[in-house]
């Protein structure tokens, strides 16, 4: 018998749901079916299972930054539907400069505005409230990144994830005309060529440096330095993964103590191994605490 048009989308869809269904604890698998960047092009979803999987049926609250299908306001939300699969108790989040309100389904609610937008963000975290994983998947632009973190990271639960991808535009330059003239016939814009990234491996304004400087962070208890201020982000980071093209951050409370140190001066048993009275005995000059401020 020969289907009609209605009904071949109907066992399409069937077949859609009983594939899901049967890879919705595989997100390797699910990003292939849904049809997401996040496997085959990018290797995410590898990283992903490892740290999700054991968070798969709590009832949480993700977040996605980026909702795919550029200017088309009636697609995109690949990753917000594999999330969905992927976590059935939970409710998915997702935020784009164009409005994707179109896309929304149960348990899937699209926010229009832009991740730069400091307000729109506070607006966003007062509707959803506390978050459990946040993924920042839009604008590549490192000062955009970096806001963002700033601002969500304080919204992110304990035992929850804050994760960066693409950061591959840390390191190509921003050489503005010099790469936006380059093989476009078509007038467009190169649009990678303007997303704060830099050749420098050490420069303070990449994403990449940004986060690679919060590894002293899970660390700062260790810091030889009388008179340290613990950051808001010395406190509550707890893990730092580093992937190809991915970071993953664990939050929670950083509050285990040092061997050698107590308010980041050495313990008096210390000192008293070292048969000195004082730290000024050993003429150490200290950096100055904003030097060590990742915030």
């Amino acid at each position: 018998m020969k289907l009609n048009n209605e009904q071949s989308k109907w066992l399409r869809k069937i077949q859609h749901q009983v594939m899901a269904f049967i890879y919705r604890k595989d997100l390797r698998k699910l990003a292939t079916l849904y049809g997401t960047d996040k496997w085959n092009y990018h290797w995410y979803a590898q990283h992903y299972n490892r740290h999700f999987t054991p968070l798969r049926l709590n009832k949480l609250k993700v977040l996605e930054i980026g909702i795919g299908g550029y200017d088309d306001l009636n697609s995109g939300g690949e990753s917000l539907r594999m999330w969905k699969t992927f976590f059935p108790n939970s409710t998915i989040f997702g935020i784009d400069v164009v409005d994707k309100t179109s896309i929304e389904e149960e348990r899937i609610k699209i926010f229009h505005g832009s991740q730069s937008d400091e307000e729109f963000l506070h607006k966003v975290i007062s509707e959803t409230g506390k978050l459990d994983i946040i993924i920042d998947d839009g604008s590549h632009v490192n000062e955009d990144v970096i806001k963002s973190f700033n601002i969500l990271f304080t919204a992110l639960n304990d035992g929850g994830f804050y994760v960066i991808e693409d950061t591959l535009f840390s390191y190509l330059p921003s050489l503005g005309d010099k790469w936006l003239k380059l093989g476009r016939e078509d007038g467009g814009e190169n649009w990678w060529a303007k997303l704060g990234g830099s050749i420098d491996l050490n420069d303070s304004k990449t994403m990449m440096n940004f986060f690679k400087r919060l590894v002293d962070s899970l660390n700062y208890q260790e810091i030889l330095q009388p008179g340290y201020s613990p950051s808001y982000f010395d406190k509550h980071i707890v893990a730092i993964h580093f992937y190809h093209n991915l970071v993953i951050l664990a939050k929670g409370d950083n509050n285990e103590e040092s061997y050698f140190l107590e308010n980041n001066t050495l313990k008096p048993s210390m000192l008293k191994q070292l048969g000195i009275d004082s730290l000024e005995d050993l003429g150490i000059t200290f950096a100055k605490n904003s030097e060590y401020k990742n915030q």
